[in-house]
């Protein structure tokens, strides 16, 4: 399996996750522009850094889906708000074949109430966009590489993971999610903990609804 951890100044918490990569998982770090070493404190533990340039959540997640080669791609952030040691509970589904997309549903109390409140608006308009019934749009996710590739996202900011989903629903893929533990995440959200990052968000998911709107009456 390839991991791809999209990286922002996250060098202080780059240790912890990728010492507690699961055997035959290989981390693919993708350095977004950090200020801090993250790169270097990557190649120390033992990933594989890819530079991404050009900024944006998104741009990050592309870059290591295309630096990948294993035919089961996994996704998660590398802020330690997560354990990689779950990985398998999203990742075997696929490679299994029992579905074609499986995300992390989030439990615990780490997570921020208004982030709540968005997760539950946001799964409400997946399900009425695209038929997928989920209760959180997690950031750890898998999928088959190729396949991913082949729903053409657009989105390189905020936006791609839940352009991600909806895509995969109108494709017809079996999307499941799985309950995973969410942990403090180690140092600031580049989204959540400042208000230019909030507002980033919240336009690129306003602008993907936008888009499944549109779809939905071009089909109607």
């Amino acid at each position: 399996m390839d991991v791809v951890l999209p990286v922002l100044d996250e060098a202080a918490a780059i240790p912890w996750v990728l010492g507690r990569m699961p055997a035959g998982y290989r981390p693919i770090v993708v350095d977004n522009g950090s200020a801090d070493g993250s790169a270097a404190v990557a190649v120390a533990h033992g990933g594989t850094v890819v530079h991404e340039p050009r900024r944006g959540f998104g741009a990050a997640c592309f870059a290591g889906l295309t630096a990948a080669t294993a035919d089961v791609v996994c996704f998660m952030d590398c802020d330690a708000s997560l354990d990689p040691r779950d990985l398998p509970l999203v990742a075997d589904p696929v490679a299994e074949g029992e579905a074609d997309l499986v995300l992390g549903a989030r439990r615990g109390r780490a997570m921020p109430p208004h982030v709540r409140v968005a997760n539950r608006y946001l799964a409400g308009r997946v399900r009425a966009y695209a038929g997928v019934r989920l209760t959180d749009l997690g950031p750890m996710r898998a999928a088959r590489r190729e396949a991913l590739l082949g729903l053409g996202l657009a989105d390189r900011r905020s936006g791609w993971p839940l352009e991600m989903v909806l895509r995969a629903g109108w494709a017809g893929w079996r999307v499941a999610e799985h309950a995973v533990p969410y942990y403090p995440r180690t140092g600031r959200s580049k989204v959540t903990g400042t208000v230019g990052g909030t507002v980033r968000a919240v336009l690129d998911m306003r602008r993907r609804l936008t888009d499944a709107r549109r779809q939905l009456r071009e089909e109607l």
